[in-house]
């Protein structure tokens, strides 16, 4: 069932009663992406939540030069947003794309305040998982401004442990901010000194 997933992980955080599962299972929807698919991309307005059932998706910013970035990835049971484009309406700065392929819940801000306003401990969720996913950001920026690259990498293999073998060494190279080459080098001097 399309739901099961996404209420197995709210009670997680506190159980519901059934009106309020069946009251969930009316306002969300399911979608599957094909690898490299885009939920959202440049300018585009981020018009769900989107929780990931299978797969794994990031968001990433593209600069001047036409380089990508990597800000977040998010596997099974995880949650990815551009929660300002989200919650103010307006175009984005990112992308959010389908690393391979993927199953996601969606749940639109209309529906996402709807349920809010009816079910109070969606609320609550909704509260800590956005807490979490800003300590997420903020140890991000703080190992970016302060750690070595090697740092940056066992930091991120805390992270994402279960996606660090399934992501493209492209993809976790643009999310260190090194070259791939610079991350096989590392992973070489990591085997060595074990």
């Amino acid at each position: 069932m399309i739901s099961e997933p996404l209420i197995a992980h709210f009670e997680t955080y506190l159980p519901f009663e059934k009106e309020e599962v069946d009251l969930i299972k009316e306002r969300i929807s399911r979608k599957e992406l094909r690898r490299r698919e885009h939920i959202t991309t440049t300018g585009d307005i981020c018009r769900h939540y989107n929780f990931v059932v299978k797969g794994i998706l990031r968001l990433y910013v593209t600069d001047e030069q036409g380089k990508e970035h990597n800000i977040l990835f998010a596997g099974e049971n995880e949650w990815i947003y551009d929660i300002t484009s989200f919650h103010a309406t307006s175009p984005g700065i990112s992308n959010i794309q389908a690393v391979e392929v993927s199953e996601i819940i969606q749940i639109a801000q209309q529906d996402l305040y709807f349920l809010y306003e009816n079910i109070p401990k969606l609320d609550r969720i909704f509260k800590v998982i956005t807490e979490e996913k800003y300590v997420e950001l903020q140890n991000r920026v703080f190992h970016a401004i302060s750690s070595t690259a090697q740092q940056r990498y066992l930091s991120f293999l805390m992270q994402y442990p279960k996606l660090a073998n399934r992501l493209p060494n492209t993809q976790i190279a643009s999310y260190l901010g090194i070259t791939p080459e610079f991350l096989s080098m590392i992973r070489k001097e990591i085997v060595s000194s074990k």
